[in-house]
């Protein structure tokens, strides 16, 4: 069996025991959450979704750790001209265990 949650602006097909990363949920590493935007639910022909989200369905998960993502650079270049602009960016994520789908 499989969801479709959203998380983080993003749309995430998981399954029980997936771990992943999500954009940051506040909370410890061991502590549970919930994902309650379920978009679809089930498996094969079965298969529910939402409009735009399923009632009463939720996704269990819980922390790992905290972390934060590689560094991404945007380089800006006008040519000919002298001007070159660099700056980083390290993202803030959350990798989570998913432990049950209801």
């Amino acid at each position: 069996m499989y969801a479709v949650i959203a998380a983080g602006g993003k749309q995430l097909k998981v399954q029980k025991d997936d771990v992943l990363a999500v954009e940051r949920v506040p909370g410890d590493a061991g502590s549970k959450i919930e994902f309650k935007e379920v978009l679809a639910i089930g498996e094969g022909a079965d298969l529910k979704v939402g409009n735009p989200l399923i009632e009463g369905a939720k996704v269990e998960a819980e922390i790992v750790e905290q972390f934060r993502g590689p560094k991404l650079i945007a380089f800006k270049m006008k040519r000919r001209k002298g001007c070159r602009k660099r700056i980083g960016h390290r993202q803030e994520l959350t990798k989570v265990k998913i432990l049950a789908i209801a």
